[in-house]
């Protein structure tokens, strides 16, 4: 459980560090989409804060977290696929999220033996 903890403490460590210099950014045409974004995004943060403090009691937001990190991860993709989106800020921070992604997945996978312990 403790690489759990790590791994979910750095998520929002790199989150916090991400998306709060983004509250005093430019928000483009739609501030209210944009604000929301950021707002939502840092929640997230708050979430992964809870399971990295007890893995096992808030396992069941583990998948939830995983579609957290799809959500940006995928449409970006999509995008530079598609050559919509250069390789800069963008798409470094959804490749980060995609590998958080699958650490999120690896741990809600090594977490089953302790939650069918408890």
């Amino acid at each position: 459980m403790k690489s759990i903890r790590i791994i979910f403490a750095l998520a929002a460590a790199w989150g916090l560090f991400a998306l709060l210099p983004g509250l005093f950014g430019e928000a483009g045409p739609r501030p209210e989409y944009y604000y929301g974004f950021i707002g939502i995004a840092l929640v997230f943060q708050l979430i992964f804060i809870m399971i990295a403090v007890d893995p096992a009691r808030y396992r069941a937001l583990i998948p939830i977290s995983i579609l957290e990190k799809l959500s940006f991860f995928l449409p970006v993709t999509i995008l530079y696929a598609q050559g919509r989106v250069e390789t800069g800020p963008a798409f470094f921070g959804a490749m980060i999220d995609g590998l958080f992604m699958l650490l999120f997945a690896l741990a809600w996978f090594v977490s089953r033996k302790a939650a069918r312990a408890v």
